[in-house]
């Protein structure tokens, strides 16, 4: 387990921040009474630490040697009064709701719950945290090269609506391990196909984390199409072929830089070149113009 000393830290930015020697936690809350941080190491042992520090309704605290692939929680003491909008309930593992990276799914059953099934007024205090996903701590550092937004004019645009794994799922040139991932979407086959088609961009269906609901769980089935998120800021962690303790993040941005065809021969307008800086808004996590993917070359 990494170090649990906690020195005050700073209230912004919210969420986890890595920065290269500890990482800065960031919660708002302005009903919380006491809020404790919760660290899981590998085998899932969990070692709580409150955050005393509080700014601004941000409950904070920086813990030194704390870095990425590091799992988290929060556990949050207050009011319990549903009438009124306030659930507190530290037996809730809650995620970070600014958290870049989610590790796992949710185990649907009684303990993930605030109230007893069939009861909606008794207050349910099994413990949620061998059911639910985990929040992590990613390595934000990361090399762009010459990545540069695509500056498609309007009138030349064509876009593609596109599901990260419904494109890739069946192709048969792209490798089975990649298929139905962010670096599948970026094969050189997927690429070729759709400057074939003439399209300059790609608008992607849900890329945030997302869960499936209880009753398809029931059945065997998943949320296939990806409306119902859990994490807006983190990339969700079953299109990653490398993993979900933080390397969904960094194949979610080599999707362009890494694959752009053209960029041995020096010129960085070539290729896809998506510009991910800050995070796409909207319910089909629309790339907005800055942050389409070019795919056809300069010249054209």
């Amino acid at each position: 387990m990494a170090a649990t000393a906690v020195w005050p830290g700073d209230s912004y930015p919210l969420g986890a921040t890595y920065d290269g020697a500890g990482t800065n936690f960031g919660l708002f809350s302005e009903v919380a009474d006491r809020v404790e941080l919760c660290l899981f190491d590998d085998e899932g042992t969990e070692t709580r630490v409150d955050l005393h520090e509080v700014d601004g309704f941000v409950w904070h605290g920086y813990l030194p040697g704390v870095g990425p692939g590091q799992r988290y929680g929060y556990r949050v003491h207050g009011p319990y009064d549903p009438p009124a909008g306030q659930r507190c309930n530290p037996a809730k593992l809650l995620l970070d709701p600014y958290a870049k990276a989610i590790d796992g799914n949710v185990s649907w059953g009684q303990p993930v719950f605030s109230y007893a099934f069939g009861h909606p007024d008794r207050r349910n205090n099994a413990d949620s945290a061998p059911y639910v996903p985990r929040s992590v701590v990613i390595n934000p550092y990361f090399d762009w090269n010459l990545d540069r937004p695509p500056r498609t004019q309007y009138h030349q645009t064509v876009i593609y609506e596109a599901h990260v794994r419904g494109l890739t799922k069946a192709h048969p040139a792209v490798p089975e391990d990649q298929r139905g991932t962010y670096v599948g979407l970026a094969h050189p086959a997927v690429i070729a196909h759709l400057r074939g088609l003439g399209v300059t961009a790609i608008e992607l269906m849900p890329v945030h984390q997302f869960v499936t609901d209880a009753h398809l769980d029931d059945r065997g089935l998943h949320n296939y199409w990806g409306y119902n998120t859990i994490g807006f800021f983190a990339p969700h962690n079953a299109y990653s072929a490398s993993g979900s303790r933080g390397q969904q993040v960094q194949e979610f941005k080599s999707m362009g830089p890494h694959s752009a065809p053209g960029r041995d021969r020096g010129d960085p307008r070539r290729g896809i070149q998506p510009h991910r800086r800050g995070q796409s808004s909207g319910p089909d996590a629309v790339l907005p113009r800055h942050r389409q993917r070019r795919l056809l070359p300069a010249d054209r």
